[in-house]
């Protein structure tokens, strides 16, 4: 009003023409800002899922596999063929990824909260990040392995390992689980399919019932399971329909608030127990079992790498010997596995296109990104180990996808050899975030690489990083020395494995996919190369020296 008051006050026309001209472009600018809402600024959707190695369909991990929403999915983005965890344990795995800080560089190398450790706790969270930026945040089930509420505008369900027989004091396993296998307990010792509880007791004679919760952070909650068509959801299937409503209500309601929104499946991490038709699918009788070659772990060092009671490197052998132990046999225990895991799969998948059809059916799939990763991969019986937290491919290898409206060209396949820590770097370039993510001088820099140029071109070969690194956990009494933790690298071509005691292993994927032949002592130079590429890492970051170790 002011402005147009002048205006009639101006006696010399020339003058009132300028201010004319001056009104007129500030009304037009106006106008335009009004119809560009923060919406315009691309909205984010991760899928996190837990423990999925490459026994989805495009990855030929398993070729009785069964995920057409995955897939689906790949087929209209970019697939990461060589995508790869830099701790294959959900806590470390998960607060590097979502701070872009390798494991050696936080000291956070294993289940420790990592909102406890410094470095990490002085450093922007992707949440965070998204959060300052305006975004409105929202998650559900498993994102980070210990969650803060406060990260998010909105935060619904807390990770559930549920449902789980329930004794009435404590979970147990599924019941139909033979020892020794059962005696692991009620997470990693428990497999098969929904079954009716009622008039079913535990070995104590106690009766049983179906419960989500834990009895910490969320009450135990009996879950009605009559039969798969009377029954109530799982928690992954509550968690997928909240994120679809979320979806249908910020399509509905318009807002111009961007958001990211985060939804974290537990299957197939253990317990690998779901619905009955999920398990149908695979007859136990037509189970093909992974590629293993009898004896392939001879030529390996993990048996001399641990030491004591680290119960994250002995546990894959052990759990390995009881599965072959309980159902009489390797064959069949392993075929007991690859049949759970298989149809826990198949539930998540069932759960992606829960909350994919959602968002492909909605006008927001044009101005939405879509990343679906996993925090590590999991051995299926290969090298006589049925676990995680090996430096091998099956335990490092994750799937990587992602989906860039405008961007990215559907069906695309990426032979690069890249990890988790690039995921960070991306999102900052392609939402236009602020780079810097320390707090303060505690924090650290992001570590990673933005993959931009790999999304634009699949095909580009200026895109070059060094190999994908991954730590494994070595024990409490090495807990603060990264120097003595166990190390990986995955260039396109090799995998090199350092570990803590000196010894090393090497692979030719090129000759070896299955890496049966470990050829540390044939390729005397390039298994040096590799090594003096690991301790650049620390003699570039003060964090140690490797030259203690005994190295052959």
């Amino acid at each position: 009003m002011m402005a147009i008051q002048t205006y009639f006050a101006i006696k010399d026309l020339g003058e009132r023409k300028i201010l004319f001209l001056v009104l007129l472009f500030s009304l037009l600018f106006s106008q335009i800002l009004s119809k560009t809402p923060a919406s315009d600024k691309p909205n984010v959707l991760m899928i996190m899922i837990d423990d999925l190695n490459d026994c989805i369909e495009g990855m030929s991990g398993h070729r009785q596999s069964i995920s057409p929403h995955i897939k689906k999915l790949a087929d209209s983005g970019v697939f990461f063929k060589q995508a790869y965890t830099n701790a294959p344990m959900c806590g470390p795995s998960r607060a590097s990824l979502f701070t872009g800080i390798y494991p050696h560089h936080s000291r956070n190398f294993f289940q420790a909260p990592w909102f406890k450790n410094e470095v990490l706790n002085n450093s922007r969270t992707i949440m965070e990040q998204f959060k300052d930026a305006g975004y409105g945040v929202y998650g559900t089930g498993k994102i980070m392995h210990h969650n803060q509420e406060h990260l998010w505008t909105e935060f619904e369900n807390p990770a559930d390992y549920g449902p789980s027989p329930f004794n009435g004091k404590e979970r147990v396993p599924h019941p139909d689980v033979p020892a020794p296998f059962f005696d692991i307990g009620w997470v990693d010792g428990s497999l098969g399919p929904f079954v009716n509880l009622e008039g079913r007791k535990d070995q104590a004679g106690k009766a049983l019932l179906w419960t989500t919760g834990n009895g910490n952070n969320i009450p135990y909650k009996e879950m009605r399971y009559r039969n798969d068509e009377d029954r109530d959801p799982t928690p992954d299937e509550v968690n997928a329909n909240w994120a679809a409503n979320m979806i249908r209500n910020f399509s509905k309601n318009k807002s111009d608030q961007a958001f990211f929104l985060a939804v974290g499946f537990l299957r197939p991490h253990t317990p690998l127990l779901a619905p009955q038709k999920y398990f149908d699918r695979f007859p136990l009788d037509e189970i093909e079992l992974a590629t293993i070659k009898e004896g392939d772990s001879d030529d390996t060092h993990l048996n001399v790498a641990y030491k004591g009671d680290v119960f994250t490197l002995r546990f894959g052998r052990e759990m390995h010997e009881a599965i072959s132990k309980a159902y009489g046999g390797r064959e069949m225990g392993l075929k007991k596995w690859t049949q759970a895991y298989l149809a826990c799969v198949a539930a998540v998948d069932d759960n992606v296109g829960t909350v994919m059809d959602a968002l492909n059916n909605s006008p927001l799939k044009e101005n939405t990104i879509v990343i679906l990763a996993s925090d590590h991969g999991f051995h299926m019986g290969e090298k006589a180990y049925l676990y995680k937290n090996s430096l091998w491919e099956e335990s490092t290898r994750i799937p990587l996808i992602m989906r860039v409206p405008n961007m990215t060209k559907a069906g695309s396949r990426i032979e690069q050899s890249i990890s988790l820590i690039d995921v960070y770097p991306t999102l900052i370039e392609l939402c236009n975030l602020p780079n810097e993510t320390k707090k303060n001088s505690k924090g650290h820099a992001l570590d990673g690489r933005s993959l931009l140029p790999l999304l634009k071109n699949p095909k580009t070969t200026s895109w070059k990083n060094k190999p994908a690194l991954t730590v494994v956990y070595a024990g409490p009494e090495y807990l603060n020395d990264p120097a003595k933790q166990h190390y990986a690298l995955r260039s396109n071509r090799y995998r090199y494995i350092l570990y803590n005691n000196g010894q090393e292993e090497l692979y030719d994927h090129k000759k070896d996919p299955f890496e049966w032949a470990n050829i540390a002592h044939k390729k005397k130079k390039r298994r040096k190369l590799f090594r003096q590429e690991i301790q650049a890492y620390f003699k570039e970051n003060k964090l140690g020296a490797l030259e203690n170790l005994q190295l052959p």
